[in-house]
């Protein structure tokens, strides 16, 4: 590990693991039962601080060695551990749910980069004779789309042709 010395490669490497690491600190106190606090300044010099279950409570029990704050959220059926406990596990499950959302969105863009329209790449000149070769298409289904309708009127004047006759032999 080294210095990040570009100041926007830092802000950004700052950001993404301070997230990491307030989520390693909500795990531990969930999952042990412990009471953390951190406080992180940013290289711009803006503080930022988690606490479970607060960092008010951590810092007083650690600089003032409280045991009003262990009283509190040692006792495993009082009832803001309880609040406690069931609030860090929505956290959890929504933190789950963000990662397949990630996953879902990366797996959309990876499909999306590789399916390729049939034009692309191709160079003016290609372009200009699919072009072409479209027109000409759309041309001759027209031309095929009259010859169906004049075969159809000429179908339907048959039968009127052939009722109007049987109607004058009876």
């Amino acid at each position: 590990m080294k210095f990040v010395k570009d100041s926007s490669s830092r802000q950004v490497t700052f950001s993404k693991r301070r997230t990491g690491v307030f989520k390693k600190a909500n795990e531990l106190a969930t999952l042990c039962g412990a009471q953390v606090a951190i406080v992180a300044f940013s290289p711009g010099g803006k503080p930022f601080s988690f606490g479970q279950p607060s960092v008010d409570d951590v810092t007083n029990k650690f600089l003032h060695n409280s045991t009003k704050s262990s009283n509190n959220n040692n006792n495993g059926g009082s009832f803001d551990g309880v609040i406690m406990e069931k609030l860090n596990q929505k956290f959890m499950d929504l933190m789950s749910e963000v990662q397949v959302e990630k996953k879902k969105g990366k797996m959309l863009d990876k499909s999306l980069k590789k399916k390729k329209l049939a034009w692309e790449g191709m160079d003016l000149n290609e372009l200009k004779k699919l072009s072409g070769s479209l027109k000409r298409l759309e041309e001759d289904v027209q031309e095929y789309i009259k010859q169906l309708e004049a075969s159809l009127s000429l179908i339907l004047l048959a039968e009127k042709v052939v009722y109007a006759k049987s109607i004058c032999i009876e």
